[in-house]
């Protein structure tokens, strides 16, 4: 009988003695294996060149729409996003979504750990996970892979994924991706969508008399809004 027979069938009678222990033992590794495989999987690098044709959260979102709301014109809700390069996005809106949404995005290495302190302890005193405290590489992570849940064994997942986004991409690719896949409003992804969705007018165009820009991803309004 071979050395490795004979260890499996110690270790299973070991186990069978033991079974809560047994039991911790393949819970934990099961969850080990689940977190440590974004260690390498998803892929990462195509991003430096290619854009994402879906996301996760354009998936989730249009499971949720199987069979349930219609647009204010009675059809079925359609994701929409129009892709534009960076450069051609007018630089007074990036500012806006950096400062509003990361304001130390061209600093920090994926983390605002001062800002994630700040909403643990909001967490904690509200006693449930009310503000996440992401910045905008941890949002993009969260977009592209995950779906809004909030739990903490998705934190850690899209905590690796942002970390593997920091090392593959520069800021300026980070912040491209951001502003053409975030969740601007109801099926209406990136900032040309949005800015496109009420009034019609482009991201990188000039700005109507009497508008302004709410430059807020996921706020469940128009980008633009009368002043």
């Amino acid at each position: 009988m071979s050395f490795f027979t004979t260890y499996v069938r110690n270790r299973a009678a070991s186990w069978r003695k033991r079974p809560v222990r047994s039991l911790l033992f393949g819970v934990t590794l099961f969850f080990m294996l689940d977190i440590g495989r974004y260690l390498v999987w998803p892929p990462v690098g195509w991003l430096e060149t290619e854009q994402p044709g879906t996301t996760s959260f354009m998936e989730y979102r249009q499971e949720q729409w199987q069979d349930g709301p219609k647009g204010k014109d009675g059809k079925a809700m359609r994701i929409r996003q129009q892709w534009v390069p960076l450069k051609r996005i007018a630089p007074a809106l990036r500012q806006a979504v950096v400062t509003s949404e990361d304001d130390l995005f061209w600093k920090h290495d994926g983390f605002n750990f001062s800002q994630m302190y700040d909403a643990l302890k909001r967490n904690w005193d509200k006693g449930r996970m009310a503000a996440g405290g992401s910045t905008i590489s941890q949002q993009l992570a969260k977009n592209l892979w995950f779906t809004p849940e909030r739990s903490i064994l998705r934190k850690i997942k899209e905590a690796i994924m942002t970390w593997r986004l920091e090392l593959a991409l520069d800021k300026e690719r980070i912040l491209e991706l951001y502003l053409n896949v975030a969740e601007w409003g109801n099926g209406v992804y990136g900032a040309e969508a949005a800015a496109r969705q009420n009034p019609p007018q482009a991201s990188h165009g000039a700005r109507p008399p009497g508008w302004r820009s709410c430059c807020r991803p996921r706020c469940g309004a128009p980008l633009l809004r009368p002043s």
